[in-house]
């Protein structure tokens, strides 16, 4: 019994090795565009719409609600395209579009 669980636990740990050096991808990038985007302009994320590679890292775009109403479908949410390098830094953000919750894409 005891060989079964540190068998278990070996595989677990090489399972989360493996995780930690592929979740460097698209995952890991729209988790931490978020986080660092969140810290910055103190407003919650709503979502990503967007996550794609570039030269020099990755490019993310993360919905934020900027402006809480009620009824909900009347708060005001923007879409922030997020810069991120290699290893996962902040390299720029900017506010690309700014909408109502309940309003269509044009």
């Amino acid at each position: 019994m005891a060989e079964n669980r540190r068998a278990h636990a070996e595989r677990s740990t090489k399972t989360a090795t493996s995780r930690t050096a592929s979740a460097r991808g698209p995952e890991h990038a729209a988790r931490t565009a978020c986080e660092s985007l969140e810290r910055l302009i103190c407003h919650p994320a709503e979502g990503v719409s967007a996550v794609r590679r570039d030269d020099d890292g990755w490019c993310v775009v993360v919905d934020v609600l900027e402006v809480p109403r009620i009824p909900d479908t009347t708060s005001l949410l923007a879409s922030y395209e997020v810069r991120l390098d290699d290893r996962g830094d902040l390299l720029e953000y900017s506010r690309v579009r700014r909408y109502r919750r309940g309003a269509a894409d044009e």
